[in-house]
């Protein structure tokens, strides 16, 4: 197929993985790759906790991004469906980029399970991407370093040095990606963006505003299901988006720290969620968030199959 705002050069389209340890800045290198914040971003880890898909169309190829969570030793069910979805998604893809630091010197115990379970796991290409080189003195130094910590245990195929904080290398990384894949037509529409719905960027977002509100005890313990979502698009009358959401903890103590004294930490978090929304979504937002006690919610399939990660 000949791409018809490419000359005579074939249209590529295929699906690409994107894993890293946790905070490596997978999400941040999608959103970079986007041009718009979709993926949300936190130096918490399991900020990722699903496989969400990311729709890329560019002059002469389509990429479906994969974004995946940071691979570590599962302890809870949650844990567990969240390696399944990223062992089935290493099967199913073209290629994996695998995301890394400039800043790398040796393989922690995260990187080696991700590495072991991309080299048993997947029998395709790897691409190397450097990221962070704003922190580098030598970008291509450290690049020729980090690949070392990985060659002879996957087959590394290309390699890209970027920023994605920063926009760095960017696009000379989008458009090496679409060169690696494989001839063929559009997997989806052109101006379809992935497969996430509404409620699930709703959701997204207000957790992204409570990992930023929270210290280390709530971070994990948290998720967060839209109960209403009624948007003017849906209902003409209406002229605000309202949006209801429960916040699930795990303990009385967790649900306190949210709140805050007099409900304070909760209404910095609503405010600061409220405006993302309404970036994101076009519309006035209604915001209502209560926060509810869930022992051992990690371990609900009921609260797992409604956040997408169980099926």
């Amino acid at each position: 197929m000949k791409d018809l705002d490419n000359g005579n050069a074939p249209y590529r389209s295929g699906i690409a993985a994107v894993a890293g340890r946790p905070n490596v800045g997978k999400s941040t290198l999608i959103n970079a790759l986007m041009g718009w914040k979709y993926s949300i971003v936190s130096s918490k880890p399991q900020t990722t906790r699903r496989c969400t898909r990311y729709i890329l169309s560019k002059e002469g190829g389509q990429v479906v991004l994969v974004d995946t969570p940071g691979l570590h030793r599962p302890f809870h069910l949650m844990g567990r469906a969240m390696e399944n979805n990223l062992l089935t998604t290493l099967s199913q893809v073209d290629l994996v980029c695998l995301v890394t630091e400039a800043t790398d010197r040796s393989l922690g115990p995260a990187d080696r399970i991700l590495t072991e379970r991309i080299a048993k796991g997947s029998s395709v290409p790897v691409f190397l991407v450097v990221n962070k080189t704003d922190l580098a003195e030598d970008p291509a130094e450290s690049a020729e370093r980090v690949r070392k910590l990985y060659e002879g245990v996957l087959d590394i195929r290309e390699e890209a040095l970027v920023s994605a904080e920063r926009g760095i290398g960017v696009e000379e990384f989008a458009r090496k990606l679409i060169a690696m894949l494989p001839p063929g037509p559009p997997l989806y529409p052109q101006d379809e963006l992935g497969d996430f719905s509404e409620r699930f960027l709703a959701e997204e977002i207000i957790r992204e505003k409570v990992l930023e509100q929270t210290e280390e005890e709530v971070p994990h313990s948290v998720a967060i299901v839209v109960e209403e979502f009624k948007s003017p698009d849906e209902y003409p009358g209406r002229d605000t988006l309202f949006i209801r959401a429960d916040i699930y903890v795990e303990r009385p103590g967790q649900k306190a720290i949210l709140i805050g004294k007099g409900g304070r930490k909760l209404k910095t978090i609503g405010k600061a969620a409220r405006m993302d929304l309404e970036r994101q979504f076009g519309h006035k937002v209604y915001l209502d968030l209560w926060v509810k006690v869930r022992p051992r919610w990690r371990e609900n399939e009921t609260i797992l199959k409604r956040m997408g990660l169980i099926q």
